[in-house]
């Protein structure tokens, strides 16, 4: 979850009150339609639909460990849980409207887990129903639970250490999770005023959220900014900068380092309008930065291929590299390269779509 959005989002909503670096003035601002909506439709919307899929597919496999505990049933949920990670971490370079205003983030991803109480309601005799499992706290439920429970507190869990009430609340907790992926999905998609109608008819009379599209293509500049910083300065430093793995985001399945680089993806998912795993290719920012500037686009690209190859470079898994001082300058490299990547969309990026 990140808190910096709204404040940067504040500051790209005025593009007529700054000025360019140079103190120059901007120009005419962003004009391009079909961006906004192939961003919508070919990138947002097609993500979460896969996340949806991936997460019933991941119940699907809680639903017959549960029925069968064996390493062959374990096995295929732990697989399903970082199959159904993949869609969301590749979202979080747009969590903008509903997964931020309706909690659909901190519903699905609050880390780190509460182990006692979660330990304290499976130890209990509470009845755990639909209705009791959904007013636990968020560090009770969604991905990071169901990832201590399948993967183990040392990634080293055996079917066999499943108790009932544990494959009960991980039957419990994944029907939750398909839930609130269904719920994100459907907010874009459905209901009086989809947000993807919200988005997409930016600029047109009434439209309070994104007066502009200007301000449309500042929101997805400004989310594809605050999931760098949130690489770089929150899931790396914060967990490196303390050397406590418990701060670690994925560290019971050793996904960290997988997560990160997922995370970059959705960077460039949202600049170039297409989403490889969905299917989905549409017309992106890339193509307006091109057209002004094709040595800024390639450079861009480039800092981003760097930056994921930098993650790549560190020692798995994460929460033992940030206690392993060999592994520090390819830490060190990783935030270099993804604050990079930063630095060019709030700066050149965002004077280029301008």
């Amino acid at each position: 979850m990140r808190t910096a959005v709204p404040i940067l989002l504040s500051l790209f909503a005025l593009p007529t009150l700054v000025a360019c670096d140079d103190g120059g003035p901007l120009g005419p601002g962003f004009t391009d339609r079909q961006v906004v909506a192939d961003f919508a439709d070919q990138v947002v919307i097609p993500t979460y639909a896969l996340l949806d899929a991936r997460a019933r597919a991941l119940d699907a496999a809680v639903v017959a460990l549960a029925a069968d505990p064996d390493a062959t049933t374990l096995a295929a949920a732990q697989q399903a849980w970082v199959e159904t990670r993949r869609p969301w971490e590749q979202s979080e370079g747009f969590l903008f409207g509903p997964v931020s205003a309706q909690g659909f983030d901190p519903a699905m991803d609050s880390w780190p887990v509460e182990r006692n109480d979660l330990d304290a309601v499976i130890a209990s005799t509470d009845e755990l129903t639909a209705a009791y499992l959904h007013n636990l706290p968020e560090t009770q439920k969604g991905f990071h639970t169901l990832e201590y429970l399948l993967f183990g507190p040392a990634h080293d869990r055996v079917a066999t250490d499943l108790a009932a009430r544990e494959l009960a609340y991980l039957a419990g907790t994944s029907r939750e999770l398909v839930t609130i992926t269904t719920g994100l999905a459907a907010s874009w998609t459905t209901g009086d005023r989809p947000y993807r109608d919200v988005f997409v008819s930016a600029g047109a009379a009434g439209n309070t959220a994104y007066p502009s599209l200007d301000a449309a293509a500042q929101e997805i500049l400004v989310g594809m900014s605050g999931i760098c910083d949130e690489v770089a300065n929150g899931k790396i430093a914060d967990p490196y900068d303390a050397h406590d793995p418990d701060l670690v985001e994925s560290q019971f399945s050793y996904n960290s380092l997988a997560d990160f680089a997922d995370n970059l993806r959705s960077v460039e998912h949202a600049y170039t309008g297409d989403v490889p795993a969905a299917g989905t290719t549409g017309r992106g920012l890339d193509e307006v930065v091109r057209a002004v500037d094709p040595a800024l686009d390639a450079r861009f690209r480039a800092e981003l291929a760097a930056a994921i190859a930098a993650i790549g470079a560190i020692p798995p898994p994460f929460r033992d590299a940030i206690t392993t001082p060999s592994a520090y300058p390819a830490i060190a490299a990783a935030q270099a390269a993804v604050r990079t990547v930063q630095t060019t969309i709030d700066g050149d990026l965002t004077q280029a779509v301008r």
